[in-house]
């Protein structure tokens, strides 16, 4: 395609096309993708520019958002100023994915925040020079950086907020026709494209070391199996001992589980800190079978946050925990859950108690 000898680029955008997920900016308003298409030529300005931009995707039977979604890109494809420039490809599956990932120059991809599973195609356009403008979520929330590729996104959740779309839809545009085409157009007395060249030589050393099959199997192992080999271990030793006690406390503790409350919750700023202050219903729990924490989403390719609470001498109930202020107050929820507990969710524990 277009990268191997630069005359043009392509861009590819694929997916199982759903409802809240698909391929939701771009699909946003259809106009704004005739300014890209119709654009002339940064260097040779007499001709259009050459570009193609693929879609795939396939919707399940019963979802009809998704179904419009393919009904709009396949009639958009087939409009006359369109046509040749857009090819939407029917039955997306794993062997077209193999052929438009080792084939196009940038990797498109616009689901809500946090609606990406992982993005396991994107990462497969890595080892083959391609580079990806994409939401920050998934993998690409880990792996974004300027130097590597584009983002559109804040990071944040939205939800189905119309005016979010749309305002999404607009910087995806502004990217394409903005950024990217430079990029891919501005070209050295040698007629490549240097700037462009220098993201797919730092994309693929940087990210393909970093984003493979090896390293899945590897954390899901560590992570995951290790563990429950290990706990499996323990629960069978003694003919099940483990096992039993674990399914009796939970017994227990769930006839009073639905007592739990907060009552009131507040913090302040001291200093260089955050002070979180929580009052608890107990009801029928025992303060030793639970452990209160504040709980803060992962950001910035961090771990999500767990800090214990400490019980005070107030009252039965009250809890209270000093955090450092380098994260919002906001950031933060108190929550309760079982202490000590080696019990999977949801099958094997209670959920969580949150404040909100």
């Amino acid at each position: 395609m277009g990268k191997r000898g630069f005359p043009a680029w392509s861009g590819s955008s694929a997916t199982e096309l759903r409802g809240l997920r698909g391929d939701r900016a771009a699909g946003h308003d259809l106009g704004p993708g005739e300014r890209l298409e119709g654009r002339p030529h940064p260097v040779a300005t007499s001709a259009p520019a050459a570009r193609l931009k693929f879609l795939a995707g396939k919707a399940h039977p019963q979802d009809e958002g998704g179904k419009w979604l393919v009904h709009d890109w396949s009639t958009y494809a087939r409009r006359p100023e369109i046509l040749g420039r857009v090819v939407f490809l029917e039955d997306y599956d794993m062997a077209l994915a193999a052929e438009l990932v080792k084939g196009v120059d940038l990797w498109i991809n616009t689901p809500r925040r946090s609606w990406e599973a992982s993005g396991t195609s994107g990462m497969k356009v890595l080892v083959n020079g391609g580079l990806n403008l994409s939401e920050i979520d998934g993998w690409w929330a880990e792996a974004f950086s300027p130097d590597v590729g584009w983002a559109i996104g804040d990071g944040r959740e939205h939800g189905e907020d119309p005016s979010w779309d749309a305002a999404e839809a607009r910087l995806l545009y502004d990217l394409l026709e903005g950024e990217v085409r430079s990029a891919f157009y501005d070209r050295d007395s040698t007629g490549i494209p240097s700037r462009w060249v220098a993201r797919m030589r730092e994309s693929m050393a940087r990210l393909t070391p970093l984003f493979s099959a090896n390293r899945m199997v590897r954390e899901y192992a560590v992570q995951y199996h290790l563990p429950a080999g290990e706990d499996c271990r323990v629960r069978s030793a003694n003919r099940g001992a483990a096992g039993e006690k674990l399914e009796e406390r939970i017994a227990s503790l769930s006839r009073s589980w639905g007592e739990l409350r907060f009552e009131s919750a507040r913090s302040k700023r001291e200093g260089d800190a955050h002070l979180f202050e929580v009052q608890l219903h107990l009801g029928g729990v025992d303060p030793g079978d639970i452990r209160v924490e504040l709980f803060a989403e992962a950001r910035d390719g961090e771990a999500s946050l767990r800090l214990p609470m400490m019980e005070t001498e107030a009252r039965p109930g009250s809890y209270t925990a000093r955090v450092r202020s380098d994260r919002p107050a906001d950031d933060y929820t108190a929550r309760v859950v079982v202490s000590g507990d080696r019990g999977m969710l949801p099958l094997e524990s209670l959920p969580p108690v949150w404040q909100r």
